[in-house]
């Protein structure tokens, strides 16, 4: 659980007096003051649940896992070769007794002179230390010759190398990954304790908006945002409300965001937060909640809200759909971790590269541009932009594997220039 910053103004003084928070500046909020802002209101579910561990991939771990045994639990082999005590690496040969499998141990004590045969992972017999791999070894018969001598204790994992019993395997907090499903099936665990899933409810806004499959009349548009803001919330594993796409109509505007709040952890809009739009969802948040309405010193995605609706947290997004999705990982994918039980910021893989293109960009501003990473003939890696860069060309988005962040300093830029790059894949 996240303690509350005292020193950091709450929702409804911001709302009162925005000049409270250290350089806020309502007509333009610099991108990191945004995700600080947001940050400090955040407090991670607390209700927990056991699962499997077939059901644990995705989830957050809400408890530290601790080694019940030593990985590996016995002394064993790394290699195939031959087992042997270290005290006889100047002997002329050495004598095969046996031989030890994975598995399989050969159950008795080698002693001066002698060896066993010994495969990968096999168990060290009493009296042995050493292992010869099998390649600087000559055999003739019983008997073994070392081509080439190894160091004493070479080619051995000891019990508790790996994971020491009593050590801590994973923290509260841990992202479920597939490597840790099977670290934790090396320990026999079955089933760990998790946060249950954040639910997340969200609709888009606009009478514009016709759902996919029906005739468009002119002036209207296929509803995207609900099935881009489908997918992004899936990859996190979140509980997914889908309440559709609601027309400008204030009372089912107010009861459709009202149930949502209800029933959901976050409330995510796409509409209805830009100036020019309808007024009814900025009516509505101030009646029903702390709201605040930000315009981001970004691009694409400007206008941006964030608050509270009862005891749901609220993100109203633009309605343009790059900008939903921009603003999304900027700003809601964090949060989203966060309250999900994440104790830190798990911000997207960011590098420096080459731009093999010109961009066109005004200083002021932090510029989201979308672009396509790839390796050159000599393998190193470069960027290029997709082309237009408009904040309703979806496509876009489907094109690119990274964004180019451009900060609020940068300007024009010639080709050839360096760029920071946030990479996509396995987030989108």
């Amino acid at each position: 659980m996240t303690t509350p910053d005292l020193s950091q103004p709450s929702l409804s003084q911001l709302i009162a007096n925005p000049s409270c928070m250290d350089d806020y500046d309502p007509n333009s909020m610099p991108v990191e003051k945004a995700r600080q802002f947001i940050r400090q209101h955040l407090e991670p579910v607390a209700e927990t649940e056991t699962v499997t561990l077939h059901e644990s991939l995705g989830r957050i771990l809400a408890q530290d896992i601790l080694s019940p045994a030593n990985v590996p639990n016995y002394d064993n082999s790394a290699m195939d070769g031959y087992a042997f005590n270290a005290a006889d690496l100047n002997a002329a040969s050495l004598k095969i007794i046996g031989t030890a499998f994975a598995g399989k141990a050969f159950n008795a004590a080698i002693t001066h002179g002698e060896c066993i045969r010994i495969m990968t992972g096999a168990a060290m017999p009493q009296g042995a230390d050493t292992v010869a791999v099998q390649e600087k070894v000559l055999r003739d018969g019983d008997r073994i010759q070392f081509t080439e001598a190894p160091k004493p204790g070479a080619n051995v994992r000891y019990a508790g190398e790996d994971l020491r019993q009593g050590q801590s395997v994973l923290p509260a907090g841990h992202l479920m990954q597939p490597a840790d499903l099977g670290l934790l099936a090396s320990l026999g665990i079955a089933g760990v304790k998790v946060y249950r899933k954040l639910k997340v409810a969200f609709f888009s806004t606009g009478d514009e908006l016709v759902a996919i499959g029906k005739p468009l009349a002119t002036g209207q548009v296929y509803d995207s945002n609900r099935y881009t803001l489908y997918g992004m919330l899936n990859r996190l594993g979140v509980e997914i409300i889908d309440l559709g796409a609601i027309a400008d109509d204030p009372l089912q505007l107010e009861n459709t965001l009202l149930h949502a709040a209800e029933q959901a952890d976050v409330v995510i809009t796409s509409g209805g937060v830009s100036v020019g739009e309808a007024d009814y969802m900025k009516d509505l948040l101030s009646k029903h909640g702390q709201v605040m309405f930000w315009k981001i010193a970004m691009k694409p995605g400007r206008p941006l809200a964030y608050g509270k609706i009862g005891n749901a947290h609220y993100f109203g997004l633009p309605g343009n759909p790059v900008a939903v999705m921009v603003t999304f990982y900027q700003f809601v994918r964090d949060a989203l971790l966060c309250l999900m039980g994440q104790p830190a910021s798990v911000p997207l893989p960011m590098f420096e590269v080459e731009c093999t293109a010109p961009i066109r960009k005004l200083a002021g501003r932090t510029e989201f541009q979308r672009g396509i990473l790839y390796t050159d003939t000599a393998g190193l890696w470069k960027v290029k932009p997709t082309g237009a860069q408009g904040s309703a060309i979806l496509s876009s988005m489907s094109l690119a594997n990274c964004f180019i962040v451009l900060d609020d300093s940068v300007g024009n830029l010639d080709a050839g220039a360096m760029v920071q790059v946030q990479v996509l894949q396995g987030i989108i």
